[in-house]
């Protein structure tokens, strides 16, 4: 995976204009995709900023819309400029990008468990003194 000239997804301005290849359109619209998704994660990061307990989500949000969009653009600058490190780049940062979204929903779904273990014991606390008789 060294060599990446064979992909050459650049059109040469010396050949006639021929319709671009099925690689390219996918390229284009991965590419475009990315921007999209760095765009959304980046404002709902910063929405969830409002709060000061939101903003222990929502700064690593931002940073991981922040690495994607770089992403996007490192596969773009590939595109035009058919530069290698350009596609390294890209791919080391969209490797960030998929370990920081990784952390995050291992994260999310240990205190989701935590929440529900602490919901199932506040109603059986509660519900069990209300149900149970007090002999006074």
């Amino acid at each position: 995976m060294d060599q990446f000239e064979d992909l050459n997804i650049r059109s040469e301005p010396t050949q006639a204009i021929k319709p671009p290849s099925y690689f390219q359109i996918i390229f284009d619209k991965m590419t475009a995709d990315m921007r999209f998704v760095g765009l959304f994660t980046i404002i709902y990061g910063a929405l969830t900023c409002l709060t000061i307990i939101g903003a222990i989500i929502g700064i690593p949000t931002v940073i991981i819309g922040l690495r994607i969009r770089e992403a996007a653009d490192h596969f773009s600058m590939y595109k035009m400029t058919n530069n290698t490190s350009s596609l390294r780049q890209a791919f080391e940062l969209q490797g960030k990008y998929f370990r920081l979204i990784k952390m995050m929903i291992i994260i999310g779904l240990v205190f989701t468990v935590l929440y529900i273990i602490f919901i199932i014991y506040l109603f059986t606390n509660v519900f069990g003194a209300l149900l149970t008789p007090s002999y006074s």
